[in-house]
């Protein structure tokens, strides 16, 4: 298993005041922060990042909501690294996760669900490539 995956804290959650409560959450969850970029993406980066998502029907909601404001973007070191994020983060739908889980607890709708984590090793380092160069992430030993 992977040691890394990577997070995105979405506009919802920067603008509801919640960005340092999810950080100090994952630090919490004795997560190393490894990466950390805080931005705004444009319509075609969201379109290009979600590409797996293009034959959906939310597919334009889910790039215009993601190009609607800042975000931030981590990668993310712990053992286990993918599982233990979704396990931190909560069931994509707020009302379905469990308490204490960070969609649980800053999300407001399943569309506005606060946060993003890798599903899978290897979207883990497809996504950290997509917003980090090697020389841009800190690793630990």
């Amino acid at each position: 298993m992977n040691n890394q995956t990577f997070a995105m804290i979405k506009p919802d959650a920067i603008k509801n005041g919640h960005l340092g409560k999810i950080i100090n959450h994952l630090l919490n969850d004795n997560f190393t922060i490894i990466g950390l970029k805080f931005l705004k993406m444009s319509k075609d980066q969201a379109k290009t990042f979600y590409s797996i998502h293009s034959d959906k029907p939310f597919f334009e909601e889910l790039t215009t909501f993601m190009s609607s404001g800042n975000i931030a973007v981590l990668a993310l070191q712990k053992e286990n690294a993918v599982s233990e994020w979704r396990k931190t983060i909560g069931a994509t739908n707020p009302q379905e996760a469990d308490e204490g889980t960070i969609r649980k607890l800053y999300a407001t709708s399943l569309g506005e669900n606060a946060v993003h984590g890798a599903d899978s090793d290897e979207n883990a380092q497809k996504e950290i490539d997509f917003f980090f160069t090697r020389r841009e992430l800190i690793y630990t030993t």
